[in-house]
């Protein structure tokens, strides 16, 4: 085949590999850096709001079946959008001082208050008084450790707003390798009804820590 007409017929190749390129680079990156995890048994809030109801978010039936997933939507979609995100680099273990009354359930995050709000929001499940906390970590970053957290005897999440004293230490596991699923086994005694789980993950690959609550009834 003679030079002129080799060079003609990679032309259309090079055209595609360039609009292939583009194309690839105006995709959302989802690598390691933005995938993290949650608390997805008992299913964290966001998580709860985002596994019910993502795939019919703009259902008006949310307002009256889930009003306080309908209310989170309203503030912020990203919220649940993004359930796997919500992480703050840089506490130092410092979580009480740099995680104001209030604000436990966003982990301090602005853009996830809604999260905060009182209100009835949905049980995930029964609870005996020993039960299994499930991770789940897209990025398998494994942890240095988790702190669980039950809401005191007598709280109401309904009608109170979520401080670091209404709040019983339960435990604090050892480290975990890295993996996707991590689960672990809690004990506790004399709970009954609904009541605020509340977990810290401290992650292993950096100093980040997430924390989640997730609405529960102790039967």
């Amino acid at each position: 085949m003679p030079p002129h007409k080799s060079r003609r017929s990679r032309r259309p190749v090079q055209a595609a590999v360039v609009v292939l390129t583009l194309l690839l680079s105006a995709l959302p990156w989802t690598g390691s850096a933005q995938a993290h995890g949650t608390i997805i048994n008992p299913q964290s809030r966001a998580y709860q709001c985002w596994k019910t109801w993502g795939s019919q978010h703009t259902n008006p039936a949310m307002q009256t079946q889930d009003p306080m997933c309908w209310q989170a939507f309203q503030a912020n979609p990203d919220t649940m959008w993004n359930w796997m995100s919500a992480l703050r680099d840089g506490l130092g273990a410092q979580f009480q001082a740099k995680t104001p009354d209030g604000q436990l359930c966003s982990n301090g995050l602005t853009r996830n208050d809604s999260l905060n709000k009182v209100g009835a929001w949905k049980t995930t499940g029964n609870l005996t008084r020993n039960f299994t906390v499930q991770l789940y970590d897209q990025a398998s970053h494994g942890a240095d450790y988790f702190r669980v957290y039950v809401s005191k005897q007598g709280f109401n999440p309904a009608t109170q707003t979520l401080g670091w004293g209404n709040l019983d230490f339960i435990t604090q596991t050892g480290k975990y390798a890295p993996a996707q699923n991590i689960s672990f086994t809690v004990n506790t005694s004399g709970y009954t009804g609904q009541h605020i789980l509340f977990v810290i993950w401290q992650a292993s690959h950096l100093d980040q820590a997430y924390m989640w609550c997730s609405d529960v009834n102790f039967v």
